[in-house]
């Protein structure tokens, strides 16, 4: 039988079939024996095969190759990283300008990790109820100019007042997506808003710290009333890229790789290097200052544990 992991656990995931039923089932344990340097082997979207055991349990038996998936440094010491979700058609980063708020470096870790698999990305800028002042109007409409001109397409929603949540729906209609942020960004509402069957667990947010609770522990994917399949997964308070080569790091900014052959060097990093077209992108303000201080710090390898407002 086969079928798509839609939770997984670690040493257990629930499948749904071609047919559309359900079925728990054991991940074996050679898996982790396999070259496979994650602490999950099996992961949300994984096409399986599965078989059914003596006991009338179900087990895990192949993973299929899979087309892509979204993968960041893992926490724990003894793995090295670890896969959010396979298989996705695209995927759509939440980030909130308070409440919390969400940090360009983040946002640019995670983008750099979506290019780097060739997914396409989009971003959802959710809680713009809450913008209501000047600056946050300003930081708004800075957020929409760097990264639609770098070309990630931007949608502003208000998951709270219902503003363009039927328009957010229709982006992940006959898709898989998977959306990620922050704690707190307001993931889970979002898909509670979108399909009213749907009644994932949310909290609210710590006056204190500004900062989300981890509400959703396992990704998890729902299926859409009109047809698609939204992958939800827990908040991150931090995102470390994984396994990415300095020298290609560059091709996965956008507005960088249309201007590769026009350095005086081949194999020019855009450091400090004489006529680098990147670094008189950046004088000219053809690529956001931002955006290369923040290809600069992935490009040194400064991982943040924590970003902090």
């Amino acid at each position: 039988m086969q079928g798509t992991v839609i939770k997984s656990t670690g040493s257990a995931c629930l499948v749904r079939l071609d047919n559309g039923k359900r079925l728990s089932c054991t991940v074996r344990g050679n898996f982790r024996i396999k070259g496979i340097q994650s602490t999950n082997p099996v992961a949300v979207g994984d096409i399986v095969t599965i078989s059914k055991q003596k006991d009338d349990s179900a087990q895990v038996d192949e993973i299929a190759e899979r087309t892509n998936y979204i993968i960041r440094k893992a926490t724990k010491l003894s793995k090295r990283s670890h896969i959010i979700a396979a298989n996705m058609d695209r995927v759509f980063l939440m980030v909130t300008l308070t409440n919390p708020k969400t940090h360009l470096l983040f946002i640019d870790r995670f983008l750099v990790t979506a290019e780097a698999y060739h997914i396409p990305a989009e971003i959802l800028i959710n809680k713009t109820d809450l913008c209501d002042s000047p600056a946050l109007q300003d930081d708004l409409n800075t957020i929409i100019k760097i990264y639609e001109h770098a070309g990630y397409p931007c949608h502003s929603i208000s998951v709270f007042n219902n503003k363009d949540v039927a328009r957010a729906a229709a982006l992940f209609k006959g898709k898989v997506s998977l959306v990620a942020g922050n704690s707190g960004v307001g993931k889970s509402s979002l898909i509670n808003a979108m399909d009213p069957r749907f009644d994932i667990k949310t909290a609210s947010i710590s006056k204190k710290h500004q900062s989300g609770k981890h509400t959703t522990t396992f990704a998890e994917m729902y299926e859409l009333a009109n047809g698609g399949f939204i992958i939800d997964t827990p908040g991150l308070k931090s995102f470390a890229t994984y396994d990415l080569e300095k020298e290609d790091l560059s091709h996965r900014f956008p507005e960088m790789r249309n201007l590769i052959g026009q350095c005086k060097f081949d194999n020019c990093q855009h450091i400090s290097e004489p006529k680098c077209a990147v670094i008189q992108a950046v004088e000219t303000g053809q690529i956001p200052t931002s955006r290369y201080e923040n290809y600069l710090n992935i490009y040194q390898g400064d991982e943040l544990e924590r970003f902090s407002n």
